[in-house]
């Protein structure tokens, strides 16, 4: 059935409830309602109501391979052996990179760093980098966030007496790289304590090895004579994490992320510090705060600038370093956004022109391979479909950067790919992945993901509908509203923020904002009137509607409502997702 009777909105789609509505729902609390309709049993709503990771948290030793990596970092602790630690450039590597830098630091190891430079040397491990931190005398190398696939460097590395533990959660093929250990949820002989762990990002899987390193070295007596290691105080950059490389928030990462939130809010780590004030967040950050402000500019380094500078934010023990850095990666950001900019628009036009497609490939050279996922997230969200953008280089080489929607998993696609010659090399998980192209590769490549992921495509596109949590008269539109659904949060991929219908409504005044945000106020014969802002819905159908839009025309608003910032109080405003006569 579809909610308020809407079978066709503004932007052409049905509108349905989250949960059927039902007699016995009128006794359900706000809270209990917003779980439910998440996929909470009922018998689980105490322990969702409050996720902590004494509820939560798994044992490390039922991951493959895990105790094997928590033995043999134990061993370089005690012998004081050189770690290195072989990160990403993206915020899940940065944070995975830092926690780890963070907790040898208080085991009494130093370290060393290396994040490659994305132009430079690309994604994962590469040989003359291993080679190179073992010349500075590094005997164990830890990756995070990537190695999964480094079937060569890794091999390599092997021969030069090198010992490797991976920790990634990206996807892996049936056979794995010959190293010391691999601790992966994503590996396809895990048990199931593994596969349902599958969502966890690097980060989150950083934190399970250090509890595992820690039990280790309390089982040899290590803290005898030392205290422990605080892991608790590490969730701040688990939190960054998991948010910014949108991990499913479900589950463990839903531990995760609301802990991590109170540690951050406790600001100890000097570097987050220096980077919310950068970012101007006045307030302890919240969700939205890590995914739109913190993580950005965190990425702006690996995108734009130096590969190192989040690691080294978040490292560093000087107040004076972390503020340059911040401000260094703020600027960054700004250039980012030019940059995107330029891209998006070239890429959109491209995308227009192939919006029939199962997944919308577009390719081009002289694009920044720094902001080609951010593209694919922005036509990804335009179409409603997976897409990959391709940055070509003079070479002819192909870097490739694909998001993804619900049911279609990419990552996997992109292994099927290389394993079948349609691309030199690439990976990743369901929602988001990498490819590496030879030169002239791409329209195969196109026509292959095309042809693999049509039927998935039509399957999680055919019964497309907003879902609804809620409704409300628009005097409701408030921050009462905002505290009661915050309740169930945080919110994130594989955890949907509420979405309210408010109605009935009348529009007093729209206008363009902005970069094509349409923004306005509404009107309920209640009275009261509430401001929506539609993001980047100018050149949309839903966009031309409401600008067409009759004043006197009733219609139902729906989105997500938040705290109006600016004016703080009680005052809010719905980020307008629809619309639909009433």
């Amino acid at each position: 059935m579809n909610a308020l009777g809407v079978t066709r909105s503004l932007s052409g789609q049905a509108w349905r409830w989250r949960r059927p509505q039902s007699e016995e729902k009128l006794g359900t609390a706000l809270l209990d309602e917003l779980l439910l309709g998440r996929g909470v049993s009922p018998h689980e709503l105490d322990r969702y109501r409050n996720p902590t990771l004494r509820d939560l948290l798994p044992n490390p030793s039922q991951f493959r391979d895990m105790d094997a990596a928590a033995e043999r970092i134990a061993d370089a602790v005690q012998a004081h052996e050189t770690v290195a630690i072989f990160g990403d450039y993206d915020v899940d590597g940065a944070t995975s990179s830092a926690l780890l830098v963070l907790l040898l630091r208080q085991l009494g190891i130093e370290a060393l760093v290396h994040i490659p430079d994305r132009q430079a040397e690309g994604y994962g491990p590469n040989l003359p980098a291993l080679l190179a931190l073992k010349a500075r005398g590094a005997s164990l190398i830890v990756t995070v966030d990537c190695g999964a696939q480094a079937f060569e460097p890794l091999a390599g590395a092997r021969e030069a007496g090198l010992d490797v533990v991976v920790v990634d959660h990206h996807q892996c093929a049936a056979a794995l790289p010959l190293c010391h250990a691999l601790v992966n949820p994503n590996r396809l002989d895990e048990g199931e304590t593994g596969l349902s762990h599958g969502h966890v990002a690097a980060v989150g899987m950083a934190f399970l090895l250090g509890v595992a390193l820690v039990r280790t070295l309390r089982g040899r007596g290590f803290f005898d004579a030392r205290p422990e290691p605080k892991l608790i105080e590490l969730l701040d950059l688990v939190a960054l994490g998991t948010v910014a490389d949108v991990a499913k928030l479900h589950g463990l990462n839903r531990a995760f992320v609301t802990q991590g939130l109170k540690v951050m809010a406790g600001r100890r780590n000097i570097g987050l510090l220096a980077l919310a004030e950068a970012a101007r967040l006045t307030k302890p950050p919240t969700c939205r705060d890590l995914g739109f402000a913190l993580g950005p500019r965190i990425n702006a380094g690996g995108r734009v600038g130096r590969a190192d500078l989040g690691v080294r934010l978040l490292t560093t023990t000087d107040p004076e370093e972390a503020r340059a850095i911040a401000g260094e990666l703020d600027r960054l950001n700004e250039e980012r956004r030019g940059i995107e900019q330029v891209v998006l628009d070239e890429a959109m036009a491209q995308a227009l022109a192939r919006e029939g497609d199962p997944v919308v490939t577009v390719a081009a050279e002289g694009w920044h391979p720094g902001v080609i996922g951010i593209v694919a997230g922005r036509i990804k969200e335009r179409f409603g479909k997976p897409a990959f953008v391709i940055a070509v280089g003079e070479d002819g080489i192909g870097k490739g950067s694909g998001r993804s929607i619900g049911g279609v998993d990419l990552g996997a696609a992109v292994l099927a790919a290389r394993e079948e010659g349609h691309a030199a090399g690439g990976g990743g998980h369901a929602m988001a992945a990498g490819v590496t192209l030879a030169p002239g590769s791409v329209p195969a490549f196109r026509d292959y993901l095309s042809g693999r992921l049509a039927e998935d495509v039509a399957k999680a596109t055919a019964n497309r509908a907003l879902v609804l949590d809620t409704m409300c008269a628009p005097r409701g539109i408030g921050g009462s509203l905002c505290d009661s659904l915050d309740q169930a949060g945080p919110y994130g991929v594989g955890w949907p923020q509420p979405r309210v219908a408010a109605g009935e409504a009348r529009l007093l005044r729209v206008g363009v904002v902005g970069n094509g945000h349409v923004r306005g106020i509404a009107s309920g014969a209640d009275g009261a009137s509430f401001k929506w802002i539609a993001f980047r819905a100018a050149d949309t159908p839903l966009g031309a509607a409401l600008l067409a839009m009759p004043g006197d025309t009733k219609l139902w608003l729906a989105g997500t409502v938040h705290r109006d910032t600016w004016n703080g109080g009680e005052a809010a405003e719905l980020h307008l997702e629809d619309a639909a006569l009433a």
